[in-house]
């Protein structure tokens, strides 16, 4: 028997905590990689927004633009118009970190602006959904 709907939005709630929690583990490191820890904060942001995407049955395109789907939560969801900022924020960090000949390391201020993005979009986002679609603290 497959997954209920509520235990498939709960699997991206579920993956989406532990991209939080795997980025503070690597920022708390005596040596950080900061480069290394700053993109899960992004998978993150962009989990939980799918999450939501998906307990509505709204279909979304194959995107790491958290931008994108924002926008297209905020056709279900206007409070999603104030979460822009934070889309705009995160979506740069899908790539260039990963993705690069150059080793780049963003400055302690841009990792916790996408630390404090990330976590308040899941928050927010798990705000608007019932209680069985959160998984355990």
């Amino acid at each position: 028997m497959g997954k209920s709907h509520n235990e498939i939005v709960l699997s991206w709630f579920a993956i989406a905590k532990r991209d939080l929690d795997s980025a503070c583990r690597l920022a708390t490191d005596p040596n950080p990689y900061l480069d290394t820890a700053i993109y899960p904060y992004q998978q993150a942001a962009e989990k939980a927004v799918k999450g939501f995407l998906v307990f509505h049955n709204q279909e979304f395109p194959k995107t790491h633009d958290i931008r994108k789907i924002v926008a297209l939560a905020e056709t279900i969801e206007p409070h999603f118009e104030s979460w822009l900022d934070a889309a705009n924020v995160l979506t740069p960090y899908a790539t260039p970190f990963r993705y690069t000949d150059d080793i780049l390391e963003p400055s302690q201020d841009e990792f916790d602006q996408a630390l404090k993005s990330a976590t308040d979009l899941y928050i927010f986002v798990l705000s608007l959904l019932p209680p069985e679609t959160h998984p355990n603290p």
